[in-house]
């Protein structure tokens, strides 16, 4: 199946199918807020809009990437996210790529967010779709991260039924800039990045729902949609 990898300066118009991956951080902190209890996320085109969001609605949050600021409840760490309570909530996100690039494609027939945390129920959710070729959004350094694309060729591989062993992409994400960028920050003693960041981004299948972003009262919104692993039944 020919897939389409390209970062948001080279989408000329709107797929079908898009995924969009963030590996560092912004996707694997959304499926973490899942994980925590988050009911959905509204994905922000502004840090202004995103505290207007929050200051328009009870009992909403808004996150973004960077240091800790006045008006966010939250940074764009999973190390940071892991430990909160979310049940409930809704949560908005505004970050440098990856609400850009599910922004840039939100018109598309089906808008998926995905980093390697939730790759095997992406492609689960994409394959019984009959889906066709996909279009995966690599949103970080202008559509060159290494991290994003890796990723987005593990899914696209796995999409497809062929054999796709993680620890090639795992490394290529590992070694990657932003990689030395979140370890460079960490020795700095940068506040918007925990210890743990790396790795929790590098965890292959932590969860088992894929993130399906859909219109919403004129928002762009994220929901997890549940998808069993059957290959685990028949073992």
């Amino acid at each position: 199946m020919n897939h389409r990898f390209a970062g948001v300066p080279e989408l000329t118009d709107t797929p079908r199918v898009a995924v969009v991956i963030d590996v560092m951080r912004a996707f694997t902190v959304a499926a973490w807020a899942f994980a925590r209890g988050a009911e959905r996320i509204v994905l922000a085109s502004s840090e202004d809009e995103a505290l207007a969001l929050k200051g328009s609605r009870s009992g909403w949050l808004a996150l973004k990437d960077g240091a800790p600021v006045p008006g966010f409840d939250a940074v764009n760490s999973p190390g940071l996210v892991r430990s909160s309570d979310l049940a409930g909530r809704t949560l908005v996100q505004k970050t440098t790529a990856g609400t850009v690039g599910a922004l840039a494609v939100a018109s598309a027939s089906l808008v998926l967010c995905a980093s390697f945390v939730v790759a095997g129920a992406t492609a689960r959710f994409l394959q019984p779709n009959g889906s066709g070729p996909v279009t995966f959004v690599v949103t970080g350094e202008g559509g060159r991260a290494v991290e994003d694309l890796a990723c987005a060729e593990y899914i696209g591989r796995r999409v497809g039924g062929g054999d796709a062993e993680a620890a090639p992409y795992l490394h290529r994400a590992r070694t990657s800039r932003a990689a030395a960028d979140l370890a460079e920050g960490l020795r700095r003693g940068y506040r918007g990045v925990h210890r743990d960041d790396v790795d929790l981004c590098l965890e292959v299948d932590r969860f088992s729902f894929a993130m399906v972003a859909r219109q919403e009262d004129r928002l762009t919104v994220l929901r997890p949609v549940p998808v069993p692993d059957d290959t685990a039944d028949a073992r």
